[in-house]
Order: C-alpha cells, then structure tokens, then sequence
C-alpha cells in the first residue's frame, strides 16, 4: 500500500449519489465530485497533533470517514482503484465510526 509522506493521508473517496433527492437519476456529467472519503493510510508526520508535549498519533486515524475541500488532494490510482492523497490542510472535518 501506499504510504503518505509528511501530513497528507491517503483517502478513498466515497460513491457518489447516482440519484438526486427527488429519485432523479443522475448522469455521471452532472453528479457532484465526492467530498468524504475513508482514510486508508496516514504520513509521516501526525496530522492535526495535540498542544501537549506527548507523542500523539494525531486526530485523523486509518479507518476515518474525513470531508475534504472539493478540489483539494492528489489523484492517484493504485491497482485499478483510484485514491486521493490529501494535505492535512485540506481535511475539513472528521467522523470516527
């Protein structure tokens, strides 16, 4: 697997709707670029450390659904599959399952 160098995170956009909220049925043209994504990999350095002087992993961990800037990120794709690597500056918000 790939790993992120420095305070990026490596993400794995989530779907995007394929229907509207009406039921509409949307063609791949008009469906909004993904904005959340599950964390997969996280750099080097912690992203968003801890005022304290503890070593701390950060508050992104692997396995985090993050919201990310529209156009924020790297796209790569890795066996077939297609990634995002983030800076941490970019990551908006976080939800821990």
């Amino acid at each position: 697997m790939l790993k992120p160098l420095g305070a990026r995170a490596l993400v794995k956009p989530l779907e995007a709707e394929e229907k509207s909220a009406g039921g509409i049925i949307l063609p791949e043209t008009a469906q909004e670029r993904p904005r959340e994504g599950r964390v997969v990999a996280v750099g080097t350095v912690p992203l968003y450390p801890q005022d304290d002087d503890e070593e701390n992993e950060g508050t992104v961990i692997e396995g985090d659904i993050v919201v990310y800037a529209s156009f924020g990120g790297t796209e790569v794709k890795i066996d077939g599959e297609d990634y995002l690597i983030v800076n941490e500056e970019d990551i908006l918000a976080v939800h821990r399952e």
